[in-house]
C-alpha cells in the first residue's frame, strides 16, 4: 500500500511540475496568420541567455523523465486508467480514421497533408487534393489499409516540393500514423480488432512517436524559438493565448514566445521518450484541448491526427501487457547465441 501511494504521488508530483509550466496555445501560428512565410527565420533568438536556458532546461527534464520512469514501474503509471486498456485491439481502426477525416478536410478545404500547405495556384494542385481525398475516404473505410499507409508515406516527399522541408517536418505527426498503420493495420474482424505480436506493435509505436514528437519539435522552432516574429504575429492578433495575462502576471512578448516554444518542445520530447505516457498524454491534451475554444473547427480537423496519437499512446499506455512497449526504444545489436524466437500475439 504504501509503495502505491508512493507511486501516486510521485506521478501526481510530475503531473504538477509539468503544469506548473504556463501551457500556451499548442496552434500551429501559419494556420491563422497570413502571409506566414514573410515572417523571417531569425537563430539569434534561440542563442538568447532565457531561450537557450529553457531549451537546456527541457532537454534535461525530458531525459530525466525517461530515466526515472524507466527505474518506477513497467506497467501503467496509473492504473485507474486501465479500462483504457480494454480498447488496444481497437486502436489502429480508430486511428484510422482520425487520419482518414483529417485528409479529407484538408482536401476538402484545398490543402495538402496540413492546413499550411495551400496548393493554389499550383500545377497539378487538384490531382494531389484528389489522391489526397481518396486516401481520406480509403482510410476512414477501414479496409486494407497498409497500402493506403504506403501510399501516404510516400506522397509525403511532396510536401517537400511544395513548400520545403520545414513544410515536410511539420507534417511528420501524417507519415508517424502512416508507419503505424503499415506495421499494425486493421484487420477485417468486426470493428477492425487486430492482435500483433509484441516486435510489430513496439515498432509501430516507435514509428508513431518518432513522427509526432519530430512535428512538434519541428513546431517549436519553425514557429516559435528560430522565428519569434511569426509567433509575436500571433499573440498580437489572438492575445488570449497570453496565459500569463490571464492570471494577472505581465511578461515582455518574447519571454511568452520563449516559453511557448519550450513547452511545445517538452510535449515533443515527451512524447519520443515513451516514458509514463498516461501523465504525458493527460498534461499535453490541455493546450490541444483549450485551443479549440479560440480557434474552432480549424483547430480540431488540424489536429485529428495528434488526438488519435494521444489516444493511442494513452490507450496502449493503460494496456499492463502493452505499456512496456510504448516507450521501446532499439538499442545496438548484440550476438546471441542462438536464433530469435516468434513472439506471441498479445491480448488486451
Amino acid at each position: 500500500m504504501r509503495v502505491q501511494l508512493g507511486r501516486a504521488a510521485a506521478v501526481a508530483g510530475a503531473a504538477a511540475a509539468v503544469l506548473a509550466v504556463p501551457s500556451p496555445a499548442a496552434a500551429h501560428e501559419k494556420w491563422f496568420v497570413e502571409n506566414p512565410g514573410s515572417y523571417p527565420t531569425d537563430w539569434a533568438f534561440l542563442l538568447r541567455p532565457v531561450t537557450l536556458g529553457l531549451v537546456l532546461a527541457v532537454v534535461a527534464v525530458s531525459v530525466l523523465w525517461r530515466w526515472a520512469a524507466l527505474r518506477w514501474t513497467n506497467g501503467p503509471e496509473l492504473p485507474q486508467l486501465s479500462p483504457l486498456g480494454r480498447l488496444a485491439p481497437y486502436v489502429p481502426r480508430l486511428l484510422a480514421v482520425h487520419l482518414g477525416v483529417s485528409l479529407l478536410a484538408a482536401a476538402v478545404s484545398g490543402h495538402f497533408l496540413t492546413h499550411d500547405l495551400s496548393v493554389d495556384g499550383l500545377t497539378g494542385g487538384s490531382a494531389l487534393l484528389l489522391l489526397e481525398g481518396a486516401l481520406g475516404i480509403w482510410f476512414i473505410t477501414g479496409v486494407r489499409l497498409r497500402p493506403a499507409a504506403i501510399g501516404l508515406a510516400l506522397a509525403g516527399p511532396l510536401a517537400l516540393l511544395l513548400t520545403g522541408p520545414v513544410g515536410l517536418l511539420s507534417a511528420l505527426d501524417l507519415l508517424g500514423v502512416a508507419v503505424f498503420l503499415a506495421f499494425v493495420p486493421p484487420s477485417d474482424a468486426a470493428f477492425g480488432r487486430v492482435e500483433p505480436t509484441a516486435d510489430a506493435l513496439r515498432r509501430a509505436l516507435l514509428g508513431l512517436r518518432l513522427g509526432a514528437g519530430g512535428a512538434l519539435i519541428t513546431l517549436a522552432f519553425a514557429e516559435k524559438l528560430a522565428n519569434p516574429a511569426l509567433a509575436r504575429e500571433t499573440l498580437r492578433l489572438f492575445p488570449q493565448l497570453d496565459v500569463f495575462a490571464l492570471v494577472g502576471i505581465q511578461v515582455p512578448a518574447d519571454t511568452f514566445v520563449a516559453v511557448a516554444g519550450a513547452t511545445e518542445l517538452l510535449f515533443g520530447l515527451l512524447v519520443i521518450s515513451g516514458a509514463l505516457p498516461q501523465v504525458a498524454v493527460l498534461v499535453a491534451g490541455i493546450p490541444f484541448n483549450a485551443t479549440l475554444l479560440l480557434f474552432g473547427g480549424t483547430e480540431l480537423l488540424g489536429h485529428l491526427p495528434v488526438y488519435g496519437i494521444f489516444l493511442t499512446l494513452i490507450v496502449y499506455g493503460s494496456n499492463r501487457g502493452t505499456a512496456p512497449l510504448v516507450r521501446w526504444l532499439p538499442r545496438p545489436r548484440r550476438a546471441t547465441a542462438g536464433p530469435r524466437t516468434a513472439e506471441p500475439a498479445l491480448t488486451a
